[in-house]
């Protein structure tokens, strides 16, 4: 028999998400009596990104100890308080440069240190934590209203009247483990174990795929640093005939980090509550995304830049986004990465951030929680026009993977191949994958790696997704649908055989956005826009659709506050 706990809280995932809600919650008036922890791994804290299910010794943040969201401790407090000799380019007797990025696996372990640390804080403060690791959850079922039952692979029934669903990231495998030499993803990196002596195929250009490429080149060669301090790559004596050809939609390489002036990022960059519900009182019921990109974008880049500012005022997001894509289009992808790198050399150098790139990642990030109160209109212009350009800025690459991809460009070893959206890859009956693609819309290319590695990044869930078959069948979540301002042009994309776009209620006509509809407090939302009290939606793959840059630290603080507000409120009330 077990036993109800009336104001327990289920964290259902323990890693970066679950760790900033326990900070939250913890620094919140709200006391929960129980907070349950499930881990499906062996440690909390770390999640997929930061262990060794996501990460190895090469793989490092796109983040520095300066950029990270407030913990019990500073990193370089930790630093001093856990010293290592595991990471000698980065600590150097016993400190740490702010500014360079973090090794991943000490990321990690830092993470996991402060998780332990908000554990130990609840418990003294009166909260019981109940931590199950190594438990994978089955099902989550609703039994009454704010009531549910929490059921792990073990059959094993927890009770708890508040969930907050955290489990991360999600690499579904297709055909992995099914064809040889076929991955559906690079993690975890430690099942590249082998030399491959023959060309490999990565698909994207992301982080995602600059991890591929940091893991199989190692397993293939050497870097050696030069007396100019520049890399070199030697192959291995088995491996004469390893190379890497990139394949990209739009064939472009990540931006490089800067010096950054900004601190972390603040929900205060964000329109508040307030001000989201007046806007769109008075503006038909929606927040424009016209508004948006003016004050979280143009009005900050006009008082940290009023020069570039003036080049760019009166230019239409779509205007603005041709110029600033108009030089990449012109030169050749990895002639642009070097002439980027010189500029984030010189920015670091002087301490003189890049001005509209800085600008444009704070957009990023303030532009996630009015976006859920777009029109579909807005939503489709965002995806087509600012998205590609954003999702190149805020990658955000550490110059040493920059010095590594370029000693393999140098070295001959790797190639960007720009494909067209026809382009596919199907299984080999042997192994690896044929790749299908049509290089500048010339004549279809077929050929065949014995490796292939789609890296394009976390792709976003849709409902059918969600593991707990329990919330589905109760009808507690949804998948989100934003509305079309012009019934018109919904309607005539309706016709027209759009699959995102379905008629509702009323003859409106709605947009269906990836994963699930959730709202300002990230609480779950069933098909008729009903709240589902007390079930919480903070796994990346299932919120992007509303979120659009929902990945990051600095998004797991901001949005653990928000749950954290709710949950005081709804216990206070």
């Amino acid at each position: 028999m077990v036993k109800f706990d009336p104001s327990a809280v289920a964290l259902v995932g323990g890693g970066p998400a679950a760790l900033f809600m326990m900070k939250n919650i913890i620094r919140s008036e709200y006391r929960p009596a129980i907070i349950y922890i499930f881990e499906k791994n062996e440690r909390l804290g770390a999640g997929m990104p930061y262990g060794k299910h996501g990460s190895s010794h090469e793989h490092v943040a796109n983040v520095s100890a300066n950029e990270l969201p407030e913990l019990e401790d500073t990193f370089e407090e930790y630093i001093l308080k856990h010293p290592t000799n595991e990471f000698p380019d980065f600590i150097t007797d016993g400190s740490i440069n702010p500014y360079q990025v973090i090794p991943r696996l000490l990321l990690g372990n830092y993470l996991e240190n402060q998780f332990e640390k908000y554990i130990s804080i609840a418990k003294h403060s009166g909260i019981e934590v109940i931590i199950r690791k190594n438990t994978a959850i089955e099902d989550i079922k609703q039994i009454e209203e704010k009531k549910f039952n929490i059921i792990d692979h073990k059959g094993h029934i927890y009770k708890s009247d508040a969930v907050v669903i955290c489990t991360g990231h999600f690499w579904p495998k297709k055909h992995e483990e099914k064809v040889k030499g076929w991955y559906d993803s690079p993690y975890p990196p430690s099942k590249f174990n082998f030399p491959t002596n023959f060309p490999v195929a990565i698909r994207g250009t992301s982080l995602t795929a600059v991890d591929a490429i940091k893991t199989i080149s190692r397993r293939n060669g050497t870097y050696m640093m030069k007396k100019d301090k520049s890399l070199q790559y030697i192959l291995n004596e088995d491996s004469k005939n390893f190379s890497i050809d990139l394949f990209s939609l739009g064939g472009f390489l990540p931006a490089l980090r800067f010096h950054s002036e900004d601190d972390a990022y603040s929900p205060e960059w964000s329109m508040s509550f307030d001000e989201i519900y007046e806007y769109k009182k008075n503006h038909g019921g929606f927040v424009d995304l016209d508004h948006v990109f003016e004050i979280n974008f143009k009005l900050p880049l006009q008082k940290k830049d009023p020069g570039f500012h003036d080049q760019i005022k009166t230019l239409s997001i779509e205007d603005f986004v041709d110029k600033m894509m108009e030089i990449r289009k012109e030169l050749d992808s990895f002639e642009l990465f070097k002439a980027e790198f010189a500029e984030a050399e010189k920015s670091i150098r002087r301490k003189q951030s890049i001005s509209w790139k800085e600008t444009l990642s704070a957009f990023s990030y303030a532009m996630n929680y009015p976006a859920k109160h777009f029109s579909a209109e807005d939503m489709l212009r965002l995806r087509k026009t600012l998205m590609p350009l954003i999702s190149i800025i805020i990658a955000s690459l550490p110059q040493s993977s920059y010095q590594e991809i370029i000693a393999l460009y140098d070295a001959g070893i790797i190639n960007l191949i720009q494909v067209n959206k026809e382009s596919r890859v199907e299984p080999h009956p042997e192994s690896g994958g044929i790749y299908y693609y049509r290089p500048n819309g010339e004549t279809e290319i077929e050929k065949h790696y014995q490796l292939y590695v789609d890296a394009i990044g976390q792709q976003p869930m849709e409902i059918n997704n969600v593991p707990f078959e329990g919330l589905k069948s109760g009808e507690l979540i949804s998948s989100g649908y934003l509305l079309f301002r012009d019934k018109a042009y919904g309607e005539k994309l309706y016709i027209s055989k759009d699959e995102q776009v379905i008629k509702g209620y009323n003859n409106n006509y709605y947009l269906k956005v990836h994963g699930l509809s959730i709202n300002d407090h990230f609480q779950a939302q069933n098909s008729y826009g009903q709240i589902t009290e007390n079930l919480y939606i903070m796994a990346v793959p299932y919120i992007g659709g509303l979120n659009p840059d929902y990945s990051g630290l600095d998004f797991c603080d901001t949005a653990s506050e928000r749950i954290a507000e709710s949950l005081r409120v709804k216990n206070l009330s």
